[in-house]
């Protein structure tokens, strides 16, 4: 608001420092083929008006504009053109009389954000100049808009022969939308007085999409009165004037062409293209913001949403050739497909080799082609892990496993040889829950029963095409290239394939609504609890503080995907969701998995929503010491030491060559033993406590599932862990609901923010050597060497790799 009336202040004083010396085209010249005040309808004829406007412009547009005045329409003795482009904007307005014409140019350019913006235009004239008494100018112009209902606009044209003007005008939206804006504008200068001042006001009523009326009345008593027709890209208008006695003097027409607007036609255009959603490798929560075309879990879900919503879509193919997407993120696809669906439109995939999760998601499809060398294979699930206690032993490395609850396994690697059986409890439970969801939705979608679906399973596993066909897998076999003539034989006719983002409500644009819309954050807590890799707690805690006291966020979605880890980590995220919850609703949507430190992450949440194969829970904390047993020698290493204290040599060791974590020269004492269960213990009641306040239980009964059992979303909502089954679009409704804002515009709003670029990417090897990710099992027992003796909330090994992709055989 400062910034405005700074600006006013500027333009004001300008527009009255000399008297008019020659004459330059006024605010009602320029805007004579505007139907409205510049700041009330669309972007000002391209910013010829109001260059502010054009950092509102979001695609290329022309506007060609002209009238009858001054002959027959098709004379063109008086017309213009206006083109845009973000942020840049020029036209044009050609003007003959008898036999002399002039042209009057602009280029502008403007910037700013949804509530205030700031734009600069430099004009300038050829032809008979003389006759016409132009002279060339600058414009300076501004628009405000602190809300949805109310625009302020102030432009000034300076003149450089001191002949200007300033401009003011307010547009007001009752409802707050496009369906009716009142407008009013008064330009005063050229060195008249202010009650010397030129007005116009009228109104735009938009009552059906791209259908608009308007009407302006002028201070010079004669009106306007007009109507537009926009088909999308294409735009048609004309405009009447009448004086004040109603009698007829001249039309202005206008045609526009190439930036999608609302379409009048939308509603009874026929179902005739084919959304092409390309699957082909992995899905990520964000994408860097350059150079980096990955697809993302929300953009992929909301595709899927806008092409359901859109009536000229009649389906979609999938192309899922080398996907490699996780468990949980299929579920949540697959149930988007699953609402696609339900709106009578196809499904249609491709795929080529494919296993039991690839498949699941295939299921849901009308129609399954298949390339003719492909593969599905039905594997079935199987959970295990691989046990490194034979291999501490070899390299000399001694370990003492810290766990005091039963089904708390992290350390079973490096502690044990073969599963405990508390352990093959858990796991069994929740690849039975896999095995579950998979076997009902493949039985549901591709009318087999569940006895031939386990025959399918045990009796064969591995389909080869023909085989595929024959047990009702597959519909189709043929090549992705051919898909076209593939579909066009389902349809009965030729389709339009058509990208995601050219759907309708990824185009249009957003002078439907004014000023800064409100905000559902999404927050992304995704892998293992640290304080400055994984979540990056230190950074995270800051994001989630800012966005609590951002008063346009109305509701916060909290997406965690993590395996647990540091204790402090997680629990000073936990604190800062806790306080944000106190301002504004929380919904938690568990990923893939959210369990012990990632369920401390999710515990203060308003909800809890879980897919049913995401892996929740696991209360719980465990404990390892790892200390010198003979590597040290081995390896020709000695140490020595003076100590003041009886424990302070208990972390002292050697720095383990090219992995730069100590190895404690000795184990832990009786003495230190029992300080550590008693530690862990003590750390232990306290997750359990923060569960009971967060979940609103007793603490018996979060103590009855805790002891560090992981639980699968089904079973998970069943004991009270989790709220709803449902993934991030989920979610986001919920917190849309919450928050009020159903049936309003909002933006969704990612958080952290992602970096700009992958460093990575770009330096894939030096000096010829590639560069390659450390071995996980190296990954993570640093990892536990840096926390040696610290008590940890996460899962085991295998779970630390979050991502668990669907393979590509």
């Amino acid at each position: 608001m400062k910034k405005f009336f700074t600006l006013s202040v500027f333009i004001v004083v300008f527009s009255f420092s000399a008297l008019c010396q020659s004459q330059s085209p006024s605010y009602y010249s320029q805007d004579e083929f505007g139907i409205a005040s510049p700041g009330a309808y669309k972007y000002g004829l391209s910013g010829y008006v109001n260059p502010a406007l054009l950092s509102m412009v979001e695609q290329p547009d022309l506007y060609f504009a002209f009238s009858d005045e001054r002959g027959r329409w098709n004379d063109f003795n008086h017309y213009g053109i206006f083109t845009s482009f973000p942020h840049l904007g020029f036209g044009f307005v050609n003007t003959k009389i008898d036999s002399f014409s002039v042209t009057d140019y602009k280029i502008s350019t403007g910037f700013g954000t949804e509530t205030f913006s700031l734009g600069f235009g430099y004009s300038w004239s050829s032809g008979n100049l003389n006759a016409f008494n132009h002279s060339n100018f600058f414009t300076i112009g501004s628009i405000y808009r602190p809300l949805k209902y109310i625009s302020f606009g102030l432009i000034g044209n300076l003149s450089a022969v001191n002949n200007n003007e300033g401009v003011l005008d307010l547009a007001v939206r009752p409802a707050g939308n496009e369906l009716l804006t009142l407008f009013a504008d008064y330009a005063f200068g050229n060195g008249k007085l202010p009650g010397d001042l030129r007005w116009s006001t009228g109104a735009v009523v938009e009552p059906l999409p791209g259908l608009r009326f308007s009407g302006r009345y002028f201070s010079d008593h004669f009106f306007n009165v007009g109507v537009g027709l926009s088909f999308g890209r294409l735009g048609l208008s004309s405009e009447s004037r009448f004086s004040k006695e109603g009698k007829y003097g001249y039309n202005v027409y206008g045609i526009r062409v190439g930036s999608y607007d609302r379409n009048i036609m939308h509603e009874l255009e026929t179902k005739k293209d084919i959304v092409n959603l390309d699957l082909t490798g992995g899905m990520k929560y964000q994408r860097y913001k350059l150079f980096d075309n990955s697809n993302t879990l929300y953009n992929t879900l909301k595709d899927l949403d806008a092409a359901g919503n859109d009536n000229s879509v009649a389906g979609i193919v999938l192309n899922l050739s080398g996907m490699e997407i996780n468990r949980e993120m299929i579920w949540e696809l697959r149930d988007k497909l699953d609402a696609f669906k339900k709106k009578g439109k196809q499904v249609i995939i491709y795929l080529d080799r494919t296993n039991i999760d690839g498949y699941y998601l295939a299921s849901i499809a009308d129609r399954i082609i298949m390339n003719p060398q492909g593969t599905v294979t039905l594997e079935g699930y199987v959970w295990g892990r691989q046990y490194y206690t034979n291999l501490l032993e070899k390299l000399g490395i001694g370990f003492t496993e810290l766990r005091y609850f039963k089904y708390k396994s992290a350390e079973e690697t490096f502690s044990r040889t073969s599963m405990s059986e508390a352990d093959s409890i858990q796991w069994k439970a929740i690849i039975d829950a896999y095995y579950k969801v998979t076997k009902d939705g493949i039985c549901r979608s591709r009318h087999i029963s569940p006895d031939e679906f386990d025959t399918l399973v045990n009796e064969t596993a591995l389909f080869l095409p023909s085989a595929a066909l024959k047990n009702n897998l597959v519909d189709t076999l043929a090549r992705w290239e051919n898909i076209n003539d593939i579909i066009a034989g389902f349809e009965g006719e030729r389709k339009t394939l058509v990208s995601p983002r050219s759907l309708a409500e990824f185009q249009l644009p957003d002078d439907n609504y004014w000023g800064r819309k409100p905000e559902i954050a999404v927050i992304y807590a995704i892998g293992v609890c640290a304080m400055d890799d994984g979540i990056k707690a230190r950074s995270l805690v800051k994001v989630v503080e800012s966005i609590a006291n951002d008063q346009n966020v109305k509701a916060v979605v909290f997406r965690v995907d993590s395996p647990g880890g540091d204790g402090m980590a997680s629990d000073i995220v936990a604190e800062a969701i806790k306080e944000c919850k106190k301002k504004k609703p929380v919904i938690v949507s568990q990923g893939y998995v959210a369990g012990s430190g990632g369920y401390w992450l999710s515990m203060y949440g308003d909800e809890i929503l879980a897919a049913p194969t995401t892996i929740t829970g696991s209360i719980g904390v465990i404990g390892g010491w790892y200390y010198n047993k003979s590597l040290k020698q081995d390896i020709g290493v000695s140490t020595d030491l003076v100590q003041i204290g009886k424990h302070a040599d208990l972390p002292f060791g050697m720095r383990i060559p090219f992995i730069g974590v100590s190895l404690p020269d000795r184990d832990l004492s009786k003495d230190e033993l029992n300080k550590a269960e008693k530690m862990i213990r003590e750390t232990y009641g306290d997750f359990v406590s923060k569960v009971a306040e967060g979940r609103k239980m007793e603490y018996d009964s979060v103590q009855a599932i805790a002891q560090g059992r992981v639980w699968s979303g089904i079973d998970g909502k069943e004991i009270n862990l989790v709220d709803k089954l449902g993934g991030l679009y989920d979610a986001i409704n919920e917190a849309v609901d919450k928050a009020g804002l159903k049936g309003c515009e909002y933006n969704i709003a990612e958080y952290p923010e992602a970096p700009w670029f992958d460093f990575g990417s770009l330096v894939p090897n030096i000096f010829g050597i590639k560069i390659q990710d450390t071995d996980q099992v190296i990954d993570q027992l640093v990892f536990r060497l840096k926390f040696n003796g610290i008590p940890l909330y996460m899962l085991p090994l295998e779970n630390m790799n979050y991502d668990f992709p669907v393979e590509s055989y």
